[in-house]
């Protein structure tokens, strides 16, 4: 039976962290970050491995030679393998945004970028990098400056490996997202918002947005922060909660955006891709004032069809290219 090249490429992943879980005495993740470094580095970096672990190392990463494959290939192939990794993590924030979302907010941020040759990107909660990999795989014919910041160090060296395999210059930065960031305002803010509360309860008084009680929301404060983050006239692709806006601070946050921003679309996407319809989401669509830019005459609300019906998704398309046609000329 014939093997897949992504078979190909997870077998050797896979098996060679397997080899470097066991010999290191870590987790699975950990051992796939470094197989990902040897690759990349076509060596074996860690020392301290006996001579006949190294020798069956090379022997498996010679089975596959990365430049023969497609940025996609290596992308979904590493996906499925933290994917493995993270079913037996116990941290909740150990998480990917689906393949399905990331394709879709690349036509998002593609039409709504139309016209510019080249633009600055920032995800201020990259993970693994799986969403900005994926943007940057399906907008090729772009020059993309991206940006990555993640406050847990497991999940930006898997985003680091995973840019090194695919050959994706996206510069990376392990801090607290909601601290000064070391980068300046970008074109395009995308983001799967952590939700939860930010712990920094002094941290948080300097937003806008933080709770007049207790712990401020996370996701709040992360939108704001983008926002700060975020050029005149840029755009803000979010991934948030359906009750987003049904929360006690949800006035403050209603006021915060009619102050800052155009709210351009908010599309639901579909209960069935949740395991349970509260932790369903939708995608919200911002961009940042700027004075001669107008209000479209109509936001574009939708729900969205299963993304893997194929002709319910074609007619999506055309509603949002008409929509297009009416308020982004």
């Amino acid at each position: 039976m014939k093997v897949s090249p992504m078979e190909t490429i997870f077998n050797v992943l896979n098996e060679t962290a397997i080899i470097l879980q066991e010999e290191l005495h870590c987790s699975y993740l950990e051992a796939l970050a470094e197989t990902g470094e040897n690759l990349f580095h076509e060596n074996i970096i860690q020392d301290e491995l006996s001579e006949l672990t190294q020798k069956r190392l090379m022997k498996k990463y010679e089975e596959i030679n990365l430049e023969s494959y497609s940025k996609e290939q290596i992308r979904k192939s590493y996906q499925l393998a933290i994917l493995k990794g993270m079913k037996d993590s116990v941290q909740s924030n150990h998480q990917m945004t689906p393949d399905s979302i990331g394709l879709f907010m690349s036509y998002l941020i593609n039409k709504f970028t139309e016209g510019k040759n080249t633009f600055s990107l920032l995800d201020p909660a990259i993970g693994t990098g799986n969403l900005v990999s994926t943007i940057l795989n399906h907008i090729e014919d772009k020059e993309i400056v991206s940006n990555g910041v993640d406050i847990d160090d497991l999940l930006i060296k898997l985003a680091f490996i995973g840019a090194n395999l695919q050959r994706q210059p996206i510069q990376l930065f392990n801090q607290d997202s909601l601290e000064n960031l070391f980068i300046d305002a970008v074109d395009v803010v995308v983001s799967d918002l952590p939700v939860g509360y930010y712990p920094n309860d002094n941290g948080a008084t300097k937003y806008a947005l933080k709770a007049d009680k207790g712990h401020s929301y996370a996701h709040h404060l992360f939108i704001e922060q983008s926002i700060n983050y975020t050029k005149p006239g840029g755009y803000l692709f979010f991934l948030i909660p359906n009750g987003l806006f049904e929360s006690e601070e949800a006035p403050k946050l209603h006021k915060y955006l009619s102050e800052q921003v155009i709210i351009q679309g908010v599309l639901q996407l579909p209960i069935s891709m949740f395991k349970h319809s509260n932790s369903a989401k939708s995608i919200l669509i911002l961009q940042k004032k700027k004075d001669e830019i107008k209000t479209p005459k109509q936001v574009l609300i939708a729900n969205l069809p299963t993304l893997s019906n194929q002709s319910a998704m074609e007619k999506m398309i055309d509603k949002i290219n008409h929509w297009f046609k009416e308020n982004k000329n």
